[in-house]
């Protein structure tokens, strides 16, 4: 049942994320559970190391937006420079 979670949380954090985020993302819905769940991870492991998260805590809603928003703008990064 924590995967069907999970994803539903990785949706809804990965498609706010594409939505706030300027620009084209590629990618559908796998790849946008993928974006949110990434985010969620990296802004856990981000936090853990600046001390803000001790173990067995993980990022909140907002962080894990911002870590999905880095995500992408990585994501469009990494597509810019394969494109030019």
């Amino acid at each position: 049942m924590w995967v069907v979670w999970a994803a539903l949380l990785g949706l809804l954090i990965g498609a706010l994320a594409r939505l706030l985020t300027p620009g084209r993302t590629p990618g559908g819905i796998i790849v946008t559970i993928a974006i949110g769940i990434i985010g969620s991870v990296s802004a856990t492991a981000v936090g853990r190391w600046l001390d803000y998260y001790q173990s067995g805590q993980s990022a909140g809603f907002f962080a894990s937006l911002i870590g999905a928003i880095g995500f992408i703008l990585i994501l469009q990064a990494l597509a810019g420079r394969r494109e030019g």
